[in-house]
């Protein structure tokens, strides 16, 4: 077997669960992305890169992010659930959440720079570790008796797995917030869901307008519906703020009317939503409550709260109001009076904007077996490269192996599979290693191997 950083330690047997093979990364970066699709908050300084992603994947999925060990990022934001929660508020590890879980489907794919409901955090960067320092949800926050951040970067420190990933990541071990964050950030904009029917057929006829042939004639009508604005024609005006083909929000939204709060009180602050893609999943169950509050429980609910907009509130957005009456006054709430079949339709064509491989793809999956074990590959699958070039005393071999960016590795060489010599030796930025060592003459015998060398072996 290849040798495993295993909780810690090299082990020779690998353990039930994912592995992690940090050699040959999954692919995060280079995911098909449809031609169409051309919204990306991505920054400049924090592209996505596989290895990148695949620690932020570790980070998101490890409990010992929380305070007491009980609680991940993806407690909250569950694969299964189109990286949502079934519950209302999620746990913390002291209390509940104040609002229903976000989806994270396709974070990546809006013009929104901003996240949480409020908008609260400037970029999705800043937002990855606000959730670790909140008193409630998962307990770094330095206040009422909460460890702090540093706290946790010392936990993390100490934890092997971690030397090697960020070593592989950023060059060194060193752990820092901004690393996390980058990290964290990365993983979570290559969450992504384009094996829809819509996108179906969205690639066939090249543009929303006509009908798509892929879709039944009330997914069809649901389309023109969405697409439509309100007013003689009956359109429902979705797409004026969740504008395809992303379906992101419009970064100039207000209140969409819901304006209540899990602890009974108001909120006008939510003015941001995920995208709607993956509202339901391949079963067609909701993947969570809809809304901040999660009050709706179905896509019919949510039709029917924009088929009627209940009260004109504090920071309602526009587009959910018409003029005053004859007799003045100021804006009314919305009426769109769509029929019970037009809003049937629209709720099908919504439910066209869910895939399936989100869902169940590994790349985002829990890389953590039952017992909270993590297994990394760090050395090749494929056989280390041997050359040899001169006669003689002057005869040289090339030993060379990619394995993973930046990390240690141990060179070792005997003529007789008993005594061996030893020298460390460092991948570079591309995972590349190479030793040149003096050879034995064509008619001696060598034997050569690499073995991973953990960092408190180089201190």
């Amino acid at each position: 077997m290849l040798p495993l950083i295993v909780s810690g330690s090299l082990q020779a047997t690998t353990p039930a669960g994912v592995v992690i093979d940090l050699v040959n990364p999954d692919n995060y970066a280079d995911q098909p992305i449809p031609d169409y699709i051309t919204r990306d908050n991505t920054p400049p300084n924090n592209p996505i890169t596989d290895r990148g992603a695949t620690l932020g994947r570790v980070l998101f999925h490890d409990k010992r992010l929380s305070r007491n060990d009980t609680v991940s990022c993806s407690s909250c934001h569950r694969q299964e659930q189109g990286f949502s929660d079934l519950a209302v508020a999620s746990d913390g590890v002291s209390g509940t959440t104040g609002r229903h879980s976000m989806r994270l489907v396709n974070a990546r794919f809006s013009a929104e720079q901003h996240f949480f409901w409020d908008e609260r955090a400037v970029t999705l960067e800043v937002q990855t570790t606000q959730p670790i320092q909140d008193h409630v949800e998962m307990g770094f926050s330095g206040l009422d008796g909460d460890p702090g951040f540093s706290d946790l970067v010392a936990k993390l420190s100490a934890v092997e797995e971690y030397q090697v990933l960020f070593e592989a990541v950023y060059g060194d071990d060193g752990i820092t917030e901004n690393r996390v964050r980058r990290s964290l950030a990365q993983f979570v904009r290559s969450i992504q869901s384009f094996d829809t029917k819509y996108d179906e057929g969205r690639s066939t006829v090249g543009t929303d307008g006509p009908p798509f042939p892929n879709f039944t004639a009330a997914e069809n009508r649901g389309k023109q519906l969405f697409l439509a604005p309100p007013g003689p024609g009956g359109g429902a005006g979705c797409a004026g703020c969740h504008r395809p083909p992303e379906f992101d929000i419009d970064p100039n939204s207000g209140n969409n009317g819901v304006v209540g709060s899990l602890d009974g009180g108001d909120d006008f602050t939510v003015t941001r939503s995920p995208g709607l893609r993956d509202l339901v999943g391949p079963g067609g169950a909701s993947n969570g409550g809809f809304m901040h509050t999660a009050q709706f429980a179905t896509l019919e609910e949510v039709v029917a709260h924009y088929n009627a907009i209940p009260a004109v509130v504090t920071g309602l957005d526009p587009r959910l109001t018409r003029p005053g009456g004859p007799g003045g006054g100021g804006p009314q709430p919305q009426r769109l009076n769509l029929s019970a079949a037009q809003q049937s339709d629209l709720s099908a064509f919504l439910r066209t904007l869910t895939g399936s491989a989100v869902y169940t793809d590994p790349k985002w999956s829990d890389p953590f077996d039952g017992e909270g074990v993590l297994s990394l590959v760090v050395l090749p699958k494929e056989s280390i490269e041997l050359s040899f070039e001169g006669e003689g005393e002057s005869r040289l071999a090339t030993v060379s192996m990619t394995a993973v960016p930046n990390v240690g590795y141990l060179f070792q060489w005997s003529d007789d599979l008993s005594g061996w010599s030893s020298i460390p030796v460092t991948a570079d930025n591309q995972g590349a290693v190479e030793v040149e060592i003096a050879a034995p003459e064509s008619e001696g015998r060598a034997f050569y191997r690499f073995a991973y060398l953990p960092q408190a072996a180089l201190e």
